[in-house]
């Protein structure tokens, strides 16, 4: 005798193959769960259908999305070089009239030591204007009093003529580009006993 679990038992050629489940003897029953099987199996098959089709979607939006971001990332980069390499041209742009007045200048032959000077005079201040309005400031020195965050000391020197810690002589001239410092002025500091 055969182990069951405790049902009736089947014959094996009563057993539907297909479904491995019981023939039953009513073959209407047996239609009706054909059908419904049938059309269990049709309709997981499309929503695993429409699954796959909306992960399709989005694995082909995914990778899309992912070019064009690397595509933004290396624009930006490629914009960013461009603006390191090519900063300066406005400031070199601004600079050129004061290069083209020099060459004019050195091409001629000056009769008068005095109109030389007035010339290059003139191509200084041409030199100013063209820095001012790129945002060069001279940073004021001499008289004022000495502000180690603008100012270098090069020399300190013993006198009772001036207040201690007053600039008495500006070495070379320090600028500000905006408000940023680009050079401290170099000085001589009054150093004053009586103070």
């Amino acid at each position: 005798m055969a182990r069951t679990n405790g049902k009736s038992d089947v014959d094996a050629h009563d057993l539907d193959a297909a479904h491995e489940l019981p023939a039953t003897d009513n073959a209407a029953e047996d239609t009706e769960t054909t059908e419904s099987a049938s059309s269990r199996t049709s309709g997981d098959a499309s929503e695993l259908q429409k699954v796959r089709a909306e992960r399709d979607m989005l694995v082909d939006r995914l990778a899309r999305l992912q070019a064009e971001f690397e595509n933004a990332r290396k624009r930006t980069a490629r914009e960013q070089q461009d603006f390191r390499e090519y900063a300066v041209a406005d400031a070199i742009k601004a600079l050129l009239p004061s290069l083209d007045s020099f060459e004019r200048a050195l091409q001629t032959s000056a009769r008068d030591k005095s109109e030389f000077r007035s010339g290059v005079e003139l191509i200084y201040k041409q030199l100013q204007g063209a820095l001012q309005k790129l945002g060069l400031r001279a940073i004021p020195a001499k008289g004022e009093p000495f502000d180690p965050h603008l100012h270098e000391a090069i020399e300190m020197v013993e006198t009772s003529d001036a207040d201690d810690h007053q600039i008495l002589e500006e070495l070379q001239r320090g600028y500000k580009l905006k408000d940023r410092l680009l050079r401290p002025s170099m000085v001589k500091v009054a150093r004053n006993p009586k103070h």
